[in-house]
């Protein structure tokens, strides 16, 4: 009498346990997890790529050799296209923010060209990290010169007026 044929053996390593295995790698930023159970060790480990990466470098500039004349040339020139600043004191952003120059959208401007104004009367207004922070006239004067725009964002010690 023959004997049944034998069924092929059962896989040992269960695949559900290696997914449950690398669902831990996942969850938990493992780079490697190792389990041994009844004489069976399953070890699963992740490699990670390196990303490609992109570098852009811009080529050095070329040594200049000095010209004086052409320099002094230069900033002549530079002189000449920058705009002529009215004479008196000017007044600089105490700080990097944008201005303002009226207190709220649709108001009156607090100076304008030509108004005479009293030391520590606000002429402006700059919005640092959302607080509103008046700039003071430094002394009592004719505004000869507004050299900023409403909304206009400025730096720390960039000119916004003229006071004669």
């Amino acid at each position: 009498m023959a004997s049944p044929p034998k069924a092929p053996a059962a896989d040992p390593i269960d695949a559900r346990l290696v997914r449950r295995l690398a669902d831990i790698l996942t969850e938990t930023g493992l780079s490697e997890i190792e389990v041994e159970h009844s004489g069976l060790k399953i070890r699963v480990a992740k490699t990670f790529a390196a990303a490609p990466q992109q570098f852009a470098y811009a080529p050095a500039p070329a040594p200049m050799a000095p010209a004086p004349v052409a320099a002094a040339a230069a900033s002549a020139s530079a002189e000449a296209a920058a705009p002529a600043r009215a004479s008196g004191d000017v007044v600089k952003s105490p700080m990097v923010g944008s201005v303002y120059l009226q207190p709220e959208p649709g108001s009156e401007l607090f100076v304008k060209v030509g108004d005479t104004v009293v030391a520590g009367q606000t002429l402006m207004i700059i919005e640092a990290m959302k607080t509103m922070n008046p700039i003071p006239a430094p002394k009592a004067g004719k505004i000869v010169e507004i050299l900023v725009e409403d909304g206009q964002p400025v730096e720390f010690g960039e000119p916004l007026a003229v006071i004669g």
